[in-house]
């Protein structure tokens, strides 16, 4: 990559970033919130401003990926977007990678991108994240529950539309339970907002509930909706953790292992265990 390619490469890069916050810190209604992005676009301006001072010419944002991120940041969540939008600056950072070796100043050019930004990403407030932990709760117990009880109906009933009630009322009365369970450990443990927190965990748990128990009201096939229902359960374990990992910088591959194997292992165990308790009770369905 030529030197004069990498300027213009970072340059857009720099104003694209300073448009985005701005736009950001525009539609964004918490102050605090607000004024991070500010402050973000205002070093991106800065660095754009100093790597100009080199080309002598100025380059347009682009407008793909102001649409792009800003959408994501709206949609998914600020945190994530911004996060994400940091992650996915590879191209960027060879350029920066060509112009460290000529020029000095653009080391702290990085130093910033990588400290000073990373700071004020940390202080931004979002309750989605606020309240993860609510919705791990309730995702989690509704893969492994349900993944386990549809799998064990699935072959002692052998009958889709009748495995999906049995799993909408266990699920729904589940729902109603967990909700209530983390609403009490939330008011025990003191916290302000024990009720919204409970109605996260509930939403999450419903949510997943319709989303499994979808396949055996679509399909006549049991086995074919457990197939259907097992892929589902794998693709939103991938999304949640995805996103997790993302806006909290985790590990994602032993976060979507560990509840994979976890998901698939008590479906496995519980599909068994509908076919020995058959036998055993002599039920013929």
């Amino acid at each position: 990559m030529s030197l004069d390619k990498s300027v213009l490469i970072a340059q857009k890069e720099e104003i694209t970033g300073y448009t985005i916050y701005n736009k950001l810190a525009k539609a964004e209604k918490d102050p605090h919130n607000a004024q991070i992005f500010r402050d973000i676009a205002e070093q991106e301006l800065k660095h754009y401003q100093m790597l100009r001072e080199i080309s002598k010419v100025d380059v347009k944002p682009s407008q793909w990926s102001i649409f792009k991120s800003y959408y994501v940041a709206r949609i998914l969540g600020v945190t994530f977007g911004v996060k994400l939008m940091e992650k996915n600056e590879q191209k960027a950072q060879k350029a920066y990678d060509e112009l460290e070796q000529h020029y000095a100043f653009v080391a702290q050019i990085r130093e910033d991108e990588e400290k000073h930004e990373k700071q004020l990403i940390e202080m931004i407030n979002e309750e989605k994240l606020k309240y993860v932990g609510s919705i791990v709760l309730g995702l989690n117990d509704a893969l492994v529950e349900l993944t386990g009880a549809l799998a064990g109906l699935t072959f002692a009933l052998q009958n889709s539309r009748l495995t999906a009630l049995a799993g909408l009322v266990t699920g729904i009365a589940a729902t109603f339970s967990m909700a209530a369970s983390s609403y009490l450990s939330s008011k025990a443990d003191g916290e302000e907002d024990a009720l919204k927190s409970a109605s996260y965990t509930g939403i999450a748990y419903l949510v997943t509930v319709a989303l499994l128990v979808a396949p055996y009201l679509l399909l006549e096939s049991g086995l074919m909706a457990l197939g259907c229902m097992i892929a589902i359960a794998i693709f939103i374990i991938f999304i949640f953790n995805y996103y997790i990992s993302i806006a909290k910088d985790l590990n994602f591959k032993r976060r979507f292992m560990e509840m994979a194997i976890i998901s698939i292992s008590v479906a496995g165990f519980s599909f068994l265990l509908g076919f020995v308790l058959k036998q055993f009770l002599g039920v013929d369905a």
